[in-house]
């Protein structure tokens, strides 16, 4: 069962960014978790509200020309590796958990089971935008591309125009 702690904190997202519960704001010694390198994410745990495990990131999508991280690639079933299934995970659908050091998908393990996925040499065309947007609908997440990042913004230098993900 996921567990916080009281003494816990919840950062909110903003611009489609994943929520992040368990961190001390006030931490500065070092990066995270509010900024991370994106190799140190790679192979955690994602399990759901109950708890359960859903499995582990795989890979982080990067919308490059937009300036944002567009997906989480969630690697599901299986046996030691052989017969995963790939998902890819809006960002803003996941919360981390700084505490226990794994994410959490607010989502039920037989959603997860029906949703939409690909397998590791069949990728969808995470550019299509209606592939993007029948994904953020699945998942009930607000799509990145319609968040106003404006160059007043902090945390990019010239803000997007992007509105939905380039086809290219």
């Amino acid at each position: 069962m996921a567990t916080r702690s009281s003494s816990s904190s919840t950062r909110s997202s903003k611009a489609g960014g994943a929520k992040i519960i368990g961190a001390d704001p006030r931490r500065a010694d070092g990066p995270g978790p509010y900024i991370m390198d994106a190799d140190t994410l790679i192979g955690d745990n994602v399990v759901n509200a109950s708890g359960e495990d859903l499995g582990e990131i795989k890979a982080i999508m990067l919308d490059v020309e937009g300036g944002r991280i567009a997906y989480a690639v969630l690697s599901f079933g299986g046996f030691l590796g052989m017969g995963d299934k790939l998902f890819a995970i809006p960002w803003s659908a996941l919360t981390l958990d700084a505490d226990e050091k794994r994410f959490i998908l607010d989502a039920p393990k037989e959603r997860l089971e029906n949703a939409p996925g690909f397998d590791k040499d069949h990728w969808p065309a995470m550019a299509d935008a209606s592939w993007a947007r029948q994904l953020h609908q699945y998942y009930e997440a607000r799509p990145y591309w319609d968040d106003d990042l404006s160059s007043s913004d902090p945390r990019t230098s010239s803000g997007s125009t992007l509105r939905e993900p380039k086809s290219y």
